[in-house]
């Protein structure tokens, strides 16, 4: 659905990547709006943890690779979509928050630097589970009224 502007989609396509692909755009297509943000965190996480520990393998471009990903995710993905307009003080919290922790990761592909990981993991990682917590509820929401 989205192909290479996914910040989802792998910048390397091998033949095996073919159904993980097809199985991602399915489930996107899919998705409440409320799984849409879900399955970005689940992308933002899995990209943290990649490239901590390609950092620790010495593996620099994987860990290129992975924080870019990660990055594309806060900014295209979660960032993108507030609206801080009619989110009003939260939106704008939360607008803060992706944009430093798009900064922090920023600094952590130039320098390798693990801690600046896992302080964004610490600061997104309650968002993502109070959003988890809401899954129930926001399903029965209107389309506008469940937008993060």
């Amino acid at each position: 659905m989205y192909g290479q502007a996914s910040p989802f989609a792998p910048r390397h396509y091998r033949p095996g990547n073919v159904y993980t692909r097809v199985g991602l755009e399915t489930e996107v297509h899919d998705a409440s709006p409320h799984r849409l943000i879900a399955m970005l965190f689940d992308g933002l996480f899995s990209n943290l943890a990649q490239a901590e520990g390609a950092i620790q393998q010495g593996q620099r471009e994987i860990k290129a690779h992975a924080l870019m990903r990660a990055v594309r995710i806060l900014d295209e993905g979660l960032k993108a979509g507030l609206d801080v307009k009619a989110g009003g003080e939260l939106a704008g919290q939360l607008d803060a928050l992706y944009g430093y922790a798009s900064l922090r990761l920023t600094q952590a592909n130039l320098r390798d630097d693990l801690e600046a990981i896992r302080e964004v993991r610490r600061l997104i990682e309650p968002v993502r589970d109070a959003w988890t917590q809401i899954a129930p509820s926001a399903e029965h929401m209107p389309l506008q009224a469940s937008a993060a």
